[in-house]
């Protein structure tokens, strides 16, 4: 039964299990608001680079306002930062759907809502990491985190599909009017948090003064700054970057789907849909993983055997083979995300914590993009096998070497019988 998620901090904490299925809820909302996006913008111009616009009216605020959120985060409330920022989310979702019902067809405001969509997600998404590790013992912080990314998961693979169905019904209108009230639920479940501020630091971590430093450009590059100093923050991004620069898979599905399998569409969503399978897995059986007491030996394993389960995907010529390494390489990527995260809030102190969490969305924002243009480019270049086989290799030697010239990250470890009583009921 330990093998099996481990549901203690929702039982445990009413306060995180309030936060826990409002997040959960809006995430499958935003999933909706994504499609019906995509179909929105196919629907008024028919023009892919227009559907392509999309995805720089997403990054763009995402990076810039997670910079300047994750400042914020180290200096003022970060449940009412949190607040704000998920008002701003219902606003933009009232106004998604306030156009569609309105029937007006533009593409600059469609583009412009879905930026200010973006960006209040990026602003308060620092703050929002921080939370279990606020409001859980610290001996459930990782069983927190492998929650969060099962609601995740599971959301991926529900809410494409059942976006689906609410368009066939109702239209792209009541794919942004049911985001609008997900949200409105994840906000009901940060109301009822306390105020979590900032917990004052040393000066060397914190300001001047050991307190929490005003939001300034200098604020965000102190932690930089910090991260270069710490190895078992620096290793941990490291090995995030490896994962996904080097062998990010999905740019190219399609050639070797054509080249390998004949080009069938349905045979193309299954590499979507296995991998999302495998993670969906890990996530329900990652009890092993978050009551380790050595998380980054299960996160260096994990991204090891990512690595090696997309070089099998690019050497595999039967179906079902390929099919398996992804659904491998799903699980062995939740299992690191889920480690990586731990290990992330809880090297960090609280008076950095914020702008450390903004470091991690964007890097876990960028590094698919990156590793997507990389797989593309050697493709390009070579063939997708060797892409996708290099990739993979050079992301598991890459990450093999990393134990062996960083020994704080090798031997981190943490208390599992810390069972401080929860921060609020």
């Amino acid at each position: 039964m330990q093998a099996f998620v481990d549901l203690r901090p929702l039982r445990e904490t009413p306060a995180f299990r309030r936060l826990w299925l409002g997040n959960t809820l809006s995430i499958v909302g935003g999933q909706l608001t994504m499609v019906a996006v995509l179909y929105q913008t196919w629907s008024m111009t028919d023009s892919t680079v227009a559907v392509g616009a999309i995805g720089i009216a997403q990054a763009i605020p995402t990076v810039v306002l997670g910079l300047i959120g994750g400042s914020l985060a180290d200096a003022i409330d970060r449940r009412r930062l949190v607040l704000a920022t998920t008002v701003g989310q219902i606003v933009a979702s009232g106004l998604l759907a306030a156009q569609a019902y309105a029937g007006l067809d533009s593409l600059p405001v469609l583009l412009g809502l879905v930026a200010f969509h973006s960006g209040c997600g990026g602003l308060g998404a620092p703050a929002r990491r921080t939370f279990p590790v606020r409001l859980l013992p610290d001996g459930l912080v990782s069983a927190g985190v492998a929650l969060n990314h099962l609601s995740f998961q599971i959301s991926m693979l529900v809410g494409p599909a059942l976006a689906g169905v609410v368009m066939g019904a109702g239209g792209v209108r009541t794919c942004y009017l049911i985001d609008t009230l997900t949200f409105v639920a994840a906000l009901y479940g940060v109301t009822r948090l306390p105020s979590i501020r900032p917990q004052l630091g040393s000066a060397q971590l914190g300001s001047a003064q050991g307190g929490p430093t005003r939001p300034s450009v200098g604020a965000i590059w102190s932690s930089w700054r910090f991260i270069g100093t710490q190895p078992v923050l620096r290793g941990a991004f490291l090995i995030d970057l490896l994962a996904t620069v080097m062998a990010m898979p999905l740019a190219l599905f399609p050639t070797i789907n054509d080249e390998r399998f004949g080009g069938d569409p349905e045979t193309l969503g299954l590499f979507f849909s296995a991998i999302a399978l495998g993670g969906i897995v890990a996530g329900a059986m990652s009890g092993l993983a978050t009551r380790s007491a050595r998380p980054a030996v299960v996160m260096l394993v994990a991204a090891s055997v990512w690595g090696v389960g997309l070089a099998g995907f690019g050497l595999a010529q039967q179906l079902w083979l390929a099919l398996g390494c992804l659904a491998i390489a799903g699980a062995a990527d939740t299992t690191s995300v889920i480690t990586r995260g731990s290990i992330v809030q809880r090297a960090t102190p609280d008076s950095q914590r914020g702008r450390v969490s903004a470091v991690e969305h964007i890097v876990g924002v960028s590094g698919p993009h990156m590793g997507n243009f990389r797989g593309g480019l050697v493709a390009g270049v070579t063939s997708a096998t060797l892409a996708t086989v290099s990739g993979g290799l050079l992301c598991a030697a890459g990450i093999g070497v990393i134990p062996a010239s960083n020994r704080a990250l090798r031997r981190f470890t943490v208390r599992q019988d810390e069972r401080e009583p929860a921060m609020v009921d």
